[in-house]
Order: structure tokens, then sequence, then C-alpha cells
């Protein structure tokens, strides 16, 4: 006869519960790492929720790209090494960390926060364009680089972009087709990246 399970306390379903709701991890994902954190020495469990705690206290975002940082602005936005006349535009901030990992691009970025969706409500009002169209006013920009993810959402908004920014006079390009449809771009390679940037046309 198949025995109950042994009911867990209300601070481990708790914690495996909250756990469950971080993207990529299921139930039993969860229930692994709660119990792992329950062997793990207090210290350990108390360094883990001072980096959380830090996480939402310190991080902010940049007043000029909308990238997540702890100083504004950001220190690609302050670096004067920086390529400031072109401009490449992410949906994510874990975008960027992708780009800056192949070396290949030497300008500027600006962060969306998400890609014009009309299946799941969001708009371009919802998502940072307002700021982006403020950064274009005036000579400095000279190409903006769409870098959305090569999704149908992406495109959404790279052909959204492209009609907005289009009458600025500012040359608008997109990442060459060597990314895949569908795929995201904090996921693909650096060799992949690098010719996509390489490569990139006319929008």
């Amino acid at each position: 006869m198949k025995q109950d399970p042994v009911p867990a306390s209300d601070a481990i379903g708790r914690l495996a519960q909250e756990f469950g709701k971080l993207p990529g991890i299921g139930p039993k994902s969860a229930q692994r790492i709660t119990f792992h954190l329950l062997r793990a020495p207090e210290e350990r469990a108390r360094s883990l929720a001072e980096a959380l705690l830090s996480l939402k206290q310190k991080v902010t975002l940049c007043s000029a790209c909308c990238n997540v940082t702890e100083s504004d602005p950001c220190p690609i936005c302050r670096n004067s090494q920086r390529e400031v006349n072109q401009v490449c535009i992410v949906e994510q901030p874990q975008d960027i960390l992708a780009l800056e990992h192949t070396g290949v691009y030497k300008g500027l970025y600006h962060v969306l926060h998400g890609a014009i969706s009309p299946t799941e409500g969001i708009g371009a009002d919802n998502i940072r364009i307002r700021e982006l169209l403020a950064r274009l006013q005036g000579n400095t920009v000279k190409e903006v680089i769409l870098a959305t993810n090569t999704n149908l959402e992406g495109e959404q908004t790279a052909m959204y972009l492209s009609r907005v920014i289009a009458p600025l006079g500012i040359r608008v390009t997109r990442l060459a087709r060597g990314l895949p449809f569908g795929t995201e771009l904090e996921y693909a390679d650096d060799v992949t990246l690098t010719r996509a940037f390489e490569g990139r046309q006319e929008f």
C-alpha cells in the first residue's frame, strides 16, 4: 500500500514554493534547492538572503540607457572610449552581457525591458521606447542597430522602431540572419553574434 508523503514544515513548503516561481525551476528542483539550503551552514543561507536584498535595494536603471546598474550613469554609458554615435537596441539587460562577451561592438546600448506583444497586452507605451526617442533627439546618434530577438514579438518591435526612427534621419540596421528565427539573443554563441553584427543590414 502506497504511503502518503511526509508533510513538509511550513518553512520548507514556503521556500520551495518561492523557488518554484523562478523561471526554469520545477517543483522537484525547487525541493532539491530547499533541502540543500536546509543542510547547508547558516552562513550560506544568510549570504544568499543578503545578496537577494542587496539586489533589490542597490540595483536601479541607468537614466541614459535603461540598463540595470548600481551607479548612474552605468559603466558603459560613462565610458569615454565607447562610440557615442551608435546605439544598439536590445530587449533585456542580459542581452547586453551576451553582446559584450563577443567584444565586437563598441557603441552604446538601449534596453527596452520587453517587446511589443499585442496578444499579451504589451504595446509601445509599456516598454522603454519613449526614453529611446528622447535620446535620439539631436545630431549625436548616426546609427541605431536593432538587436531584438528573432521571434514574432522581436520582429514586431523592430518594425515599429524602424517606422518611428526613420523620420529622424538616423540609419537603422538589423542584425544579420545568422541568428535562426526564434533565437533569444542571450543564448546565442559568440561566433553567431559576431557574424550577425558584422553582417548587419539596412532595415
